[in-house]
């Protein structure tokens, strides 16, 4: 329902139609080098064999650059080139592997959690049916005369079998698709069982046999049931900050128009430039920049900082940000697909589905454990035929073995850690964006760091002008505002309102800024750069230097504090046994000074992108698995090159994009958190593992030598299941989450790229 006084402006179509390519195109997002990203909605996937099959059948088309399926929230993200091929190949190759799907749409809210009302409606209808069958079992077991017995076999059947039918659609559905193409996956074997245990009732009833098993197959339907309703919810909390981000993503925002009139808009039609009025209480849906207005925001959605934020005219907010009590007219930055919510977000979806060591090593096992599974039930179904001769007991058996040995708990083992992971680092600020470097970070054993905005806090003042006319104040500032260098921006900020100089601009990444202006040459950056005389290797604070035409104008010095928990982030760094280093492009006075605050001996000034790069590749071949934490574009080529790397979520765009985590709270605390949430989450996947193959280790020969019932195999199997993610759910155990200590203001936004 539109506001009262708002015209609605969602960007209606035209007349004409557009075709069934370029409709799905349109739910598909920039990614980057001529490629683009479109999620899909795959309801039926819940295993490691769905996974596998949904991502080779994708990577087999050209267009497909990577697919990764998204096992908690049920999606497959694809990443390809419309160039190449249709995206409607995309949709066929999910379908053809026997699983529905549909695109999802980037701009509305997450569709309704559908699939834990099916499950728990379906459980009730077990449950409802075992419970009433029983109570005709008891009367067989007490004695009942064959006639009686009989009737209550009849009146079982008509109670289990629409219960059956209804109940176990779950399974069914999941194991009819993948034989309908012509593969397994871990409900086939249950619904083999299941399917097995109703005919061999049925045929008894027919018979009029003394035995009948309408309570033992809607019974083990029922634990199946109980054992996956679990799991669902379980998984649904190990995420739920993550859902509780993308829920709270607003639908649109209040436009203002040039003519000062306000209309509705759609979050997906809010462009750049476009100015929004945010009024008290409102979540911004896109990255602004303050136009007018005074007031104080709520970051903590982004940051985890509770105490709110003071802007003003030319503050930079972050989506997810709740506006305070004044009303604020804005000026977009971003697209809501670019924001730093919507990064963030898609960072975790992407950590969830990464494809660790341990993931691949269980994914290989499960694929070919459905194979093995029907082979051995098959065998026990013989063999106790065979040297028996009770072909009935042998089939009560081969179920028991169908279900006891589904490798449910083995296809949990991993990905349950990685989403519980995700979702603790990201309630303690930190945004993973490879799954894959979580298991990286665990074996880290050298932590290197960048200084400038990293081990400080990256908002430096110009202390004083050195030398130089004061109008060349202008001059440097005007150049600054080209680049997102910490050092330039305090420089442009120092010199008021600017405009950028005119002329043709390059920045060189650790070295500062060209701009030629006609027949004039400036250039702003490091001493080497605008060749200035050497610097004292004792010179207090960082300096920037302007030269016109390769002669030294004007020179700047600023100072630069440390964040303030940098020494206590340190300190925990060295406990656990890791061994520091600061790889800085300032000057070595300055860098010596941090080091020695911060008791770190190994260091390096004047350091280019290509040294930093240098040092890492010289480390890693030493044998040391390296984090590079840093921030700046110098340092992307070092972030990328290390085994794991972590930048702060005001970092430049591309620094943020090299990193595996992005820490938001502005704490360096983040960074031993995030050590010890690694190693964690590697003992709990190796527990998980173990746990996985003991269980079938034990459960598989008591199956096969007929003692266990399949009631009790569906007991077992969804014991085994909810134990592993049950020690999974251990991560969120222990030390509290870290917030930022009373007064420390946290980064609000990222520098605008």
């Amino acid at each position: 329902m539109t506001a009262p006084g708002l015209a609605l402006e969602n960007g209606a179509s035209g007349a004409a139609g557009p075709s069934a390519s370029d409709e799905l195109l349109a739910y598909s997002v920039p990614a980057g080098e001529g490629t683009r990203a479109i999620e899909f909605v795959v309801p039926d996937v819940h295993c490691a064999a769905c996974i596998s099959t949904i991502e080779t059948a994708l990577d087999r088309l050209p267009q497909v650059k990577s697919a990764r399926v998204n096992l908690s929230k049920r999606r497959v993200r694809v990443a390809f080139s419309p160039e190449i091929g249709s995206p409607l190949e995309l949709e066929a190759a999910i379908r053809a592997s026997g699983y529905r799907t549909h695109p999802l749409d980037p701009s509305a809210n997450t569709a309704r959690n559908t699939a834990l009302g099916e499950l728990v409606r379906a459980m009730a209808v077990a449950g409802f049916a075992a419970a009433n069958i029983m109570l005709f079992s008891v009367s067989v077991w007490s004695g009942a005369d064959a006639p009686t017995r009989d009737l209550f076999h009849w009146v079982s059947a008509l109670i289990a079998l629409p219960a059956i039918a209804y109940a176990g659609r779950p399974f069914f559905r999941s194991a009819f698709a993948a034989l309908r193409v012509g593969r397994t996956n871990m409900d086939v074997p249950i619904t083999i069982g299941i399917t097995l245990a109703t005919c061999l009732s049925l045929y008894e009833t027919a018979i009029s046999g003394a035995h009948a098993y309408f309570d033992a197959s809607t019974m083990l339907l029922f634990f199946l049931l109980v054992g996956r309703t679990l799991d669902h919810l379980m998984r649904e909390r190990a995420r739920g900050a993550l859902g509780n981000l993308e829920r709270l993503a607003p639908r649109g925002a209040t436009r203002i128009h040039a003519d000062g009139t306000l209309a509705f808009i759609a979050i997906d039609k809010i462009v750049p430039g476009m100015k929004l009025l945010v009024r008290p209480g409102d979540r911004l849906p896109v990255d602004c920049m303050v136009a007018e207005g005074t007031g104080e925001v709520d970051a903590s959605l982004v940051t985890g900082e509770s105490l709110p934020v003071a802007v003003s005219s030319g503050t930079r907010i972050a989506a997810g940000t709740i506006n305070g009590a004044s009303s604020l007219e804005v000026e977009v930055a971003r697209r809501a697909a670019d924001s730093f919510l919507a990064r963030m977000i898609t960072m975790m979806s992407e950590a969830e589905g990464a494809r660790t060591r341990y993931r691949r090593i269980a994914d290989r096992v499960a694929a070919i454990y459905a194979p093995v599974l029907h082979t051995t039930a098959a065998l026990t179904f013989l063999g106790w035929g065979l040297f028996t001769g009770d072909w009935h007991g042998a089939l009560v058996n081969a179920v028991a073995v169908l279900i006891i040995t589904c490798p449910c708990a083995l296809a949990l083992a991993v990905p349950m850690v990685q989403v519980v992971a995700a979702a603790r680092l990201f309630r303690n600020g930190i945004m993973m964006r490879d799954g894959a470097g979580l298991e990286r970070a665990a074996r880290v054993d050298a932590v290197i760091f960048d200084k400038t905005g990293t081990l400080t806090e990256g908002a430096p003042r110009l202390e004083r002008q050195n030398f130089g006319t004061p109008d060349l104040l202008g001059v440097a500032a005007a150049i600054a505002a080209h680049s997102t260098h910490p050092l330039a921006q305090a420089l442009a900020r120092s010199a008021g309102s600017v405009r950028p100089i005119r002329g043709d601009v390059r920045e060189h990444a650790g070295a500062g800024v060209e701009v030629r202006d006609g027949a004039v040459l400036w250039r702003l950056g490091n001493a080497k750069f605008c060749d200035a005389p050497d610097e004292p290797a004792d010179v207090a604070g960082s300096r920037v230097y302007l030269s016109r035409n390769g002669e030294v104008v004007a020179g700047f010095s600023f100072e630069d504090k440390l964040r303030a928990d940098a020494s206590e982030a340190a300190d925990q760094l060295r406990r656990r046994g890791l061994d520091l280093e600061i790889l800085s492009g300032d000057t070595p006075g300055v860098v010596a000074r941090v080091a020695a605050h911060l008791s770190i001996a190994s260091w390096r000034a004047r350091q280019r992108p290509e040294d930093k790069l240098d040092r890492i590749a010289a480390r890693t071949a030493a044998g040391d698995r390296v984090m590079m934490v840093g921030d700046g574009i110098n340092d992307a080529p070092a972030l990328r090159a290390a085994s794991v790397s972590m930048a702060p979520s005001e970092a430049a765009d591309i620094g943020r994009n090299a990193a595996d985590f992005v820490f938001t709270s502005g704490k360096l605390a983040s960074v031993p958190f995030l050590i010890d949430i690694a190693r964690r989450a590697e003992r709990l996947v190796v527990e998980n593992l173990s746990l996985a193959v003991i269980y079938n280790a034990i459960a598989l020969p008591l199956a096969i030598a007929g003692l266990v019932t399949p009631l009790i195999a569906a007991l077992a199997m969804s014991g085994s299941s909810l134990l592993v993610v049950a020690n999974a759910m251990r991560l969120n155990l222990g030390a509290p989450a870290r917030r930022p200590a009373p007064g420390v203001r946290p980064a609000l936004a990222e520098t605008a790229a």
